[in-house]
């Protein structure tokens, strides 16, 4: 079940003030809560619930309303909660009429929401962000047409991947997951590969390859000792449940690649199997942890309109054909030239309708193509900007796949929406100027 959006409700509540006589009628949030359609979106996502069965679910125009802040601000569940409690601006986008001192819910029905609507949903939610852009003017229509492709990497929230980690932590979670089942262990080696770990890591710091090397295969033994305790424990009739069969298949994993680090099948972290090792050639990192994500944004006015994350390492111009369509999904306009680098050569994507321009093409550009090929770049402060406007970090901590790819849409939304604010606040501002010089007042 699903509770409706709230309605506006006149009459009065004796103990509780109006929102509308607190907050100020031209707060940027105040304008933007007009533009947006909140039945809408009520129409489009309220098919991801049940119709009559369950607890009755909070209305869309709370759990929108709060994703929109979320990314805006960029904060996590438990301070978006926390400062909505606090500021009457935020419970008025949300819909509320009256100032609340507590929240509706707790803040992990946040991620249940994200959750249960998924990457379908945020992209309705991205979608209604181009709509607002396009009546506030911040992006015109005629910008839809041209756009700029580009990948970077979203980073995942995990330490850096090093075999004597992986093996101590594949170790101690089987040893949990073994006593959770009353499966008996010859040793845990709790101590010893607590003490082994320390002094492995000791060693690589102070460069003593040999003895770290011998430490690592010491911590490497430990796991494989349990391992096979367990093993031969399910061979004698012992039942293995679902998880514990899971995590010995990582462990499995962990272990064959420490002996062989050229291994393709790798396992980087281990509460989050997912992430790729990606080679960017950077100077200052080699290396990133996570997965491909591809952004499209107008190559005039620099709005995003298409994000989406790519697992398995995808070439980039084999991805081109899905952002495309992604786009034309999210705006109903199919671009007529997109802008992209050299990693996009051999894309395969044939249209007459269509232009894909590579980076340094020198034949058949007119001066206006020139133009804006020289504006192509101007898509990586915007990554840029997604990532590192957010009090969360540039990092993602949304868990499995499907957050991999709900966190780079929900970064695309953060990053619109501030601009749409911003369009908002110099209109009024022009406003405001506009009024000054007609009364002539004296500054």
């Amino acid at each position: 079940m699903l509770r409706k959006n709230p309605k506006k409700d006149r009459q009065d509540d004796l103990f509780r003030p109006r929102l509308e006589n607190i907050i100020d009628p031209r707060h940027d949030l105040v304008k933007l809560a007009v533009l947006i359609d909140w039945n809408g979106l009520e129409s489009d996502l309220s098919h991801f619930y049940c119709a009559g069965t369950g607890r009755p679910a909070e209305s869309i125009r709370l759990m929108t309303g709060l994703c929109f802040l979320k990314d805006i601000k960029g904060l996590s569940d438990e301070e978006v909660c926390a400062v909505w409690c606090e500021n009457p601006y935020f419970q008025h986008f949300c819909g509320e009429t009256f100032f609340q001192h507590r929240f509706p819910v707790e803040p992990p029905t946040l991620s249940i929401f994200r959750g249960r609507i998924g990457e379908a949903g945020m992209e309705r939610l991205l979608e209604e962000t181009i709509k607002v852009g396009v009546q506030t003017g911040t992006v015109s229509k005629r910008d839809l047409s041209h756009v700029t492709v580009d990948t970077t990497v979203q980073e995942k929230a995990v330490h850096f991947p090093t075999d004597v980690r992986l093996c101590h932590r594949a170790r101690e979670a089987l040893v949990t997951l073994a006593k959770e089942q009353n499966i008996p262990l010859r040793q845990s080696y709790q101590r010893k590969g607590k003490q082994a770990h320390f002094m492995a890591n000791r060693y690589m710091a102070a460069r003593q390859m040999k003895r770290a090397r011998r430490k690592i295969k010491e911590v490497r033994n430990y796991l494989g000792r349990v391992m096979r305790n367990i093993k031969s424990a399910a061979d004698k009739g012992q039942m293995l449940s679902p998880a514990l069969e899971a995590a010995l298949g990582k462990a499995e994993i962990i272990y064959n690649q420490t002996l062989n680090p050229k291994t393709k099948n790798k396992l980087y972290s281990w509460h989050a199997p997912e992430v790729e090792c990606i080679a960017k050639g950077k100077a200052h990192k080699k290396y990133e942890f996570g997965c491909k994500a591809s952004y499209a944004t107008t190559n005039k006015s620099n709005f995003i309109i298409g994000a989406m994350a790519l697992h398995g390492k995808p070439y980039d111009g084999h991805t081109l054909k899905d952002v495309l369509g992604q786009i034309t999904h999210l705006t109903g306009i199919k671009p007529r030239e997109v802008q992209v680098d050299l990693g996009y050569r051999g894309h395969g994507i044939k249209d007459d309708d269509m232009e894909i321009i590579l980076a340094r093409r020198k034949r058949g550009t007119t001066p206006a193509i020139k133009k804006r090929m020289k504006r192509r770049n101007a898509i990586e402060p915007v990554i840029g900007h997604c990532k590192n406007d957010r009090k969360v970090g540039p990092r993602n901590w949304l868990k499995g796949r499907v957050g991999d790819k709900i966190n780079a849409i929900s970064m695309a939304i953060g990053f619109n929406m501030r601009k749409i604010l911003r369009k908002i606040f110099l209109w009024l501002l022009e406003i405001l100027l506009s009024f000054f010089k007609t009364k002539k007042y004296q500054w």
